[in-house]
């Protein structure tokens, strides 16, 4: 198997992911708010019932379908995850009723193993030299995708709010087409496993990883980085709006920002930085570049610091690839599927964890009931929480 042709598609898969939920975001409240016949801030509360049904799916899947790929291989499983989103897409393109939105964001979370298997993968065809960089194309993927993805979202809206979604759906199944023809298998016969239960459920797969005490310390870091995380990814709008008056163009200026500097920490900043500072600094320096970001978020008195201070939260990049592929280097190929689905798993409790604290810690602070006026609460936890990340993670390397 040639391995760059290889790693491209899987970038391209991931972008591809990211692209087509980009391409809808700017839609998915005028849609559903015709489909309920309500108006548009009212939709919002049906919008996280969607993104929570299919994190609560990727909860329980993802084990499933990466253990699926440690005995049948990934590429069977990406593909089937691949169709999944098409299949999504072309649900919610001609939904009818709010019903079928619910079924599809089902679908899609029950299917959604696609970064699952792209993780692992990647770990199949990397090298301890190369294992860094090449997870780095996850973030490269996630922050140049939502660049695109929103900005020809909005423009095809033009042609009606639900031309986007037929756009997802073609990219998807299109190259779900080229994968079926075009990509190779990376996990060989000799490294495959049996299908086991206990190993394929949430909490069972959770359990059998305490038997690698350096990765139980650090998936647990990586928990808490992306528990930190919703305090950006689900307040940043409510935050910049409230706080400092953004309209709807400039917040999604500043998400543009956020997509260039993702893309350019995880496609060039790490492959520099990383090869020679190692692994375990990328974490520490990471972890603590984006605490400072979101305290200086929380600080933030005037509109042009936001931008700003996005400069050291996204650098702050650099640690999850490193701590997925410190992860990853000490898990046996053949238990790759498994771990990069208990990953998703654990993420996924996060998506469904995160958004709740966060917006209501934001609401409580910036309403009357609350004794003193803190619009940027969830920032001051989030930054907490990057703390403790770096702390566990220090104290699980040290003991390795």
């Amino acid at each position: 198997m040639k391995k760059q042709p290889a790693i491209g598609f899987i970038f391209i898969t991931l972008l591809i992911d990211v692209i087509g939920w980009g391409l809808i975001i700017p839609v998915m409240p005028q849609l559903i708010a015709g489909l309920k016949h309500i108006p548009v801030n009212e939709a919002s509360r049906d919008g996280g019932w969607l993104l929570f049904v299919y994190a609560l799916m990727q909860f329980v899947c993802a084990p499933i379908l990466g253990n699926l790929s440690d005995k049948y291989g990934r590429r069977p499983v990406l593909l089937f995850s691949l169709f999944g989103f098409g299949i999504d897409y072309i649900f919610m393109g001609f939904a009818p009723t709010f019903g079928w939105l619910f079924l599809g964001r089902t679908i899609s979370g029950i299917t959604g193993a696609s970064f699952t298997t792209a993780s692992a993968y990647i770990a199949d065809i990397s090298n301890a030299e190369t294992r860094t960089k090449n997870f780095g194309l996850v973030g490269a993927a996630f922050g140049l995708g939502f660049i695109i993805g929103p900005a020809i979202g909005g423009l095809l809206s033009g042609l009606g709010i639900r031309a986007p979604f037929y756009a997802a759906a073609i990219l998807t199944l299109l190259n779900w087409l080229y994968g079926y023809f075009i990509l190779p298998e990376s996990l060989s016969i000799e490294n495959r496993r049996k299908f086991e239960w206990n190993r394929a459920n949430p909490l069972g797969s959770l359990q059998n990883l305490k038997k690698y005490p350096l990765v139980a310390g650090l998936i647990m870091s990586l928990f808490l980085d992306y528990l930190a995380s919703h305090a950006v990814q689900s307040n940043w709008s409510y935050f910049t709006a409230y706080r400092f008056q953004w309209t709807p163009r400039t917040i999604g200026i500043s998400l543009a920002v956020v997509g260039v500097l993702v893309s350019f920490v995880q496609a060039v900043l790490i492959r520099v930085i990383t090869p020679k500072i190692g692994n375990d600094r990328s974490i520490y320096i990471g972890l603590l570049l984006c605490a400072i970001g979101m305290f200086l978020f929380a600080m933030a008195s005037q509109s042009w610091m936001m931008f700003v201070f996005l400069v050291p939260y996204c650098l702050g990049g650099i640690a999850a690839p490193a701590l997925q592929a410190t992860i990853s280097g000490n898990v046996p190929p053949n238990s790759q599927g498994e771990l990069q689905g208990s990953l998703t798993s654990l993420l996924s409790l996060t998506s469904i964890i995160g958004p709740l604290v966060m917006t209501n810690l934001f609401a409580y602070f910036t309403s009357i009931q609350s004794p003193v006026l803190i619009p940027g609460a969830p920032f001051i936890l989030g930054g907490i929480l990057m703390l403790s990340s770096s702390i566990v993670a220090y104290k699980s390397l040290k003991q390795s």
